[in-house]
C-alpha cells in the first residue's frame, strides 16, 4: 500500500512521492511525463528552458523508467525526439487535433496523438483516424473523463490562464474566470443540455473503444477523490454522480440533484457513438439525463 500524506514539509512530501513512484515502477507501471501548458511565455524557446526539460526527463527516465512524454509544445516534442531515443512522444489533447490533416501536419514531431475530446462519441471519425495511424505507424489515445463542454469558445483563453495561474495569483486581479461552462449550465434553460454538450466516456463503456485505442487518459489534477476515479474505470462500473468522475466537476450547479451513472440507458454509448450528430433535432441525451437524474432527498446514501 502506498503511504498516506501526513507530513507538511514540501521536501518530505517530495521524497515520499518519489518513494511511492518507485514502488509503482517496480510493479511494472509505465510512466508518462506531461508538459501540457498552453503557454510557456518567454521561456518557450530558450536554451535554459530546454536544459530544464532535458534534466527532468533524464531524471525521471533513469530513476523511474519513462516510456512516454505528452506535450502541447511542438518544440518540446522536437527536443525529446532529438535527444531521448525510445520515448514515445505524444500530442496533447489540448492541441485539439481531430482530423487526418491535423495529424499529418505534425507527424514528424509526434509518435502518438490524443485526439480532441469532441470525437469521443464519433465512432466513424475515430475509426478513420485509427486507420490512418495504423497505416503510418502512429498510435491514438483518448481522454475519457473530461467534463468540458463541446466546442468551448473559451477553451484556448482558459488554458492560457491556467498556464499562467502562478503569476496571475500574485496579482491584484480585477476579474476572476473559472470557465464559461459554469455560467452556461447555471441557466436553468440549459440544464438538460449538459449530457448532449459533453464528451466523457463512462467506465462501463470503455470496452467499446478497445479497437480504437490501447489506453485512455484520466484527468485527476484537481479532482477531490482521484482514487475513486481510478477505481471506477478499473472496475468498469460506478454508482453515484457521474459528474464526480469528471474534470471539471459541475455537480455543484445541479445540487440537490445529481446524475446517477448507474441509471444510464444500456445503449447510451452505442447510440451516441453512431448517431448522425443532428443534436438540434434530437432529445435522446436529454431523455437519458432526465431518467438518470435523482434528487438527494430520494437517495440520501448517494455518492456525491
Amino acid at each position: 500500500m502506498l503511504e498516506t500524506n501526513q507530513c507538511a514539509t514540501p521536501f518530505a512530501l517530495q521524497q515520499r512521492q518519489l518513494k511511492d513512484l518507485k514502488r509503482l515502477s517496480d510493479e511494472g507501471l509505465r510512466f508518462n511525463l506531461l508538459f501540457n501548458a498552453n503557454c510557456y511565455g518567454k521561456d518557450s524557446q530558450s536554451r535554459a528552458f530546454f536544459n530544464k526539460i532535458g534534466n527532468l526527463t533524464d531524471y525521471v527516465r533513469n530513476e523511474l523508467g519513462l516510456s512516454s512524454v505528452t506535450t502541447s509544445s511542438l518544440l518540446i516534442a522536437k527536443f525529446i525526439k532529438e535527444n531521448f531515443e525510445g520515448i514515445d512522444v505524444r500530442a496533447s489533447v489540448n492541441m485539439e487535433i481531430g482530423s487526418i490533416e491535423g495529424m499529418s501536419y505534425v507527424s514528424n514531431f509526434f509518435d502518438s496523438f490524443y485526439v480532441k475530446r469532441e470525437l469521443n462519441r464519433n465512432l466513424p471519425m475515430l475509426s478513420k483516424l485509427r486507420q490512418w495511424c495504423d497505416a503510418n505507424g502512429k498510435q491514438l489515445y483518448l481522454l475519457a473523463n473530461s467534463g468540458c463542454l463541446n466546442n468551448c469558445s473559451a477553451h484556448i483563453f482558459h488554458d492560457n490562464l491556467v498556464a499562467h495561474e502562478a503569476e496571475i495569483s500574485a496579482m491584484d486581479n480585477g476579474y476572476q474566470f473559472k470557465g464559461i461552462c459554469w455560467d452556461f449550465l447555471s441557466d436553468s434553460n440549459n440544464f438538460y443540455k449538459w449530457l448532449q454538450r459533453t464528451n466523457f466516456i463512462r467506465p462501463e463503456d470503455i470496452a467499446l473503444y478497445d479497437h480504437i485505442t490501447p489506453a485512455v487518459k484520466l484527468a485527476t489534477r484537481v479532482n477531490s477523490a482521484p482514487v475513486r476515479v481510478l477505481n471506477a474505470y478499473i472496475e468498469k462500473r460506478y454508482r453515484g454522480s457521474v459528474m464526480e468522475l469528471l474534470e471539471p466537476n459541475h455537480s455543484g450547479i445541479f445540487y440537490p440533484q445529481y446524475i446517477d451513472n448507474s441509471n444510464f440507458r444500456k445503449d447510451f454509448a452505442t447510440h451516441v457513438m453512431n448517431c448522425d450528430k443532428q443534436c438540434d433535432k434530437c432529445d435522446f441525451c436529454a431523455e437519458v439525463m432526465k431518467h438518470a437524474c435523482i434528487k438527494l432527498a430520494d437517495d440520501p446514501s448517494a455518492k456525491v
